[in-house]
């Protein structure tokens, strides 16, 4: 376990300070640790001012919100998987991501700022899980309760992304439409710090709630009726784990827009490299999804002369990677 974490430790180190180095302005490695430690450090710059700017104000953020999207999309898929005892579970089974990109979409179409639009799609996100959480706990006493939950997410969803398109529907072709539709497809392009200061805490407060209750999580995974013989409030966990993981993916959506495949592929590959203790599993899913996020980002504005929406990148790599882990962990899940 221990040399597990220090190799993806320092893989992800590694990885950002690839990330502060490549990009169509290049920078070496030892001008960027060197431009970091000049914050807290008194160095004498003997770097353009330029260097600083794009280092600071341009990937520093970026890199910051990859760590910490990826991180939040792997351990809340990785907990949904474990709370509904299906690896085929996906951070957005309740709604979160529909109810997200609905309310970014119309603070768009309201000509709303970054600000706005990231508060209006983190608020729909909140409103999209409470409803399919009222409507399984209405219907889920009549059958599994989980089961239940699983399909209200499902229709809560589909709901929420007909009103997606009914907004692109009304939208302005030419100015609005495109940027809806942008957004919608993922990016971390336009991400400043002050976003981060915004979206921050409730992402960490959901991740340390989510690895806190790792071994409620263990215990859930064997049903209910075992938990509840263990003396546990399997409601009111089940609640707080969906509350906590809603957080967070409602957090990191309203950052970086639509990133599929993140939260489904990473907790597989974190599940065979650990096991499905989730005391092991979650910490492991994280730094694996920061990792797996900075990676695709630094692809997505490397390889191409005009930077490629992070969804489609994460698609592109995450579909053939998750047949790969389909068919080698067959046997991993437990």
């Amino acid at each position: 376990m221990k040399r597990i974490l220090l190799v993806l430790g320092l893989g992800l180190v590694a990885l950002i300070l690839a990330s502060f180095a490549i990009g169509r302005y290049p920078v070496s490695p030892d001008t960027v640790l060197a431009i970091l430690a000049a914050k807290i450090l008194p160095i004498a710059p003997d770097w353009p001012e330029e260097t600083e700017a794009v280092v600071l104000g341009i990937r520093l953020p970026r890199i910051l919100a990859a760590l910490l999207v990826g991180a939040a999309l792997a351990v809340s898929g990785a907990s949904y998987q474990g709370l509904f005892r299906n690896p085929m579970v996906s951070p957005g089974i309740l709604g979160v991501s529909a109810g997200a990109s609905l309310g970014a979409a119309l603070a768009i179409l309201l000509g709303y700022g970054m600000l706005g639009i990231q508060t209006l799609a983190f608020a729909c996100g909140l409103v999209a899980v409470a409803a399919t959480w009222a409507v399984g706990a209405g219907l889920g006493r009549q059958g599994e309760p989980l089961l239940v939950m699983v399909l209200a997410g499902i229709v809560v969803g589909t709901l929420f992304t007909a009103f997606v398109s009914l907004v692109k529907f009304v939208a302005d072709p030419y100015n609005t439409l495109p940027a809806i539709t942008f957004w919608l497809m993922g990016s971390l392009a336009s991400v400043e710090l002050p976003d981060l200061l915004l979206a921050s805490p409730p992402i960490l407060f959901g991740l340390a709630t989510l690895l806190a209750m790792s071994w409620t999580l263990n215990v859930l995974c064997f049903g209910d009726e075992e938990a509840k013989a263990m003396g546990l409030a399997t409601g009111r966990l089940r609640l707080a784990i969906i509350v906590s993981a809603t957080l967070v993916t409602a957090a990191a959506v309203a950052i970086a827009g639509i990133v599929g495949l993140v939260g489904l592929i990473v907790p597989h590959l974190a599940r065979m490299l650990v096991g499905p203790d989730h005391r092991v599993l979650l910490p492991v899913a994280a730094l694996l999804g920061a990792g797996f996020l900075l990676a695709v980002d630094g692809l997505a504005r490397a390889l191409f002369a005009v930077e490629v929406p992070l969804g489609i990148v994460t698609s592109i790599i995450g579909a053939p990677f998750f047949l790969y882990l389909m068919n080698r962990g067959r046997k991993a899940w437990a």
